[in-house]
């Protein structure tokens, strides 16, 4: 069984891409005057690292999405490791969510945490995840994720999805590793190197993990991750 090819999450995810690509379409140019991606990134962690909820306060009517291809790989990965809990990190108006929870239906079942800064982008991402028909398998926090997701995990993470702030990836990763299980799925889109340790950390296999870049989008420096411990 799948869900993404027919059905009402496809026809919403179909939806969600066309608005994603005619609210962020317009940021596309800044690359170009920012001198290039790297430059562009490195801007962009500087300006989180003097006011991060200020940086997102600003972005808060941009989708800031996966691409299909990338949440087609979402949901493979949730499938491939039988998910059946999934926190994700940057929700913002919830496609990647879609992605997920779809594959926690076709699982069997399931529990996925979202959290995002942004009250506004977390009442759209619910919105969307009822429309698709998954608001039972998806709960939504609302804040900084290092105090959202703190407590209250529920039990063994089976896959974590990486998306917000790029300065937060290792902190937000330490703060759920007790819950991995051996085997659990770290996707991590935009793990830049420079913006958090967050790399070294996960490609060091004394550290626990198997970890390799990603060529999807590859600019924006995805990577996927296994615990191995």
């Amino acid at each position: 069984m799948d869900s993404l090819s027919n059905g009402v999450v496809a026809d919403v995810l179909a939806r969600l891409h066309q608005e994603a690509e005619a609210a962020d379409g317009p940021m596309a140019p800044t690359l170009e005057e920012a001198g290039g991606a790297e430059n562009l990134i490195n801007q962009f962690i500087d300006a989180e690292n003097q006011d991060l909820h200020g940086v997102y306060r600003g972005l808060a009517d941009n989708f800031l999405s996966v691409s299909p291809q990338f949440g087609r790989l979402l949901y493979m990965c949730a499938r491939a490791c039988k998910a059946r809990r999934i926190v994700e990190f940057g929700s913002s108006m919830g496609i990647s969510a879609i992605y997920l929870a779809a594959a926690l239906r076709d699982n069997g079942g399931g529990h996925l945490i979202g959290t995002d800064l942004e009250a506004g982008k977390v009442a759209r991402a619910r919105a969307n995840v009822a429309a698709a028909g998954l608001a039972d398998l998806v709960e939504f926090r609302v804040g900084d994720a290092r105090d959202t997701l703190k407590d209250d995990i529920g039990g063994d993470i089976d896959l974590v999805m990486l998306d917000g702030a790029f300065t937060l990836y290792l902190p937000i990763l330490k703060l759920l590793e007790p819950h991995l299980r051996p085997g659990a799925f770290i996707i991590g889109e935009n793990a830049f190197r420079q913006a958090s340790g967050y790399i070294d950390h996960v490609r060091d296999p004394r550290n626990g993990y198997l970890s390799l870049p990603l060529p999807l989008d590859s600019w924006r420096g995805n990577e996927l991750t296994v615990r191995t411990v």
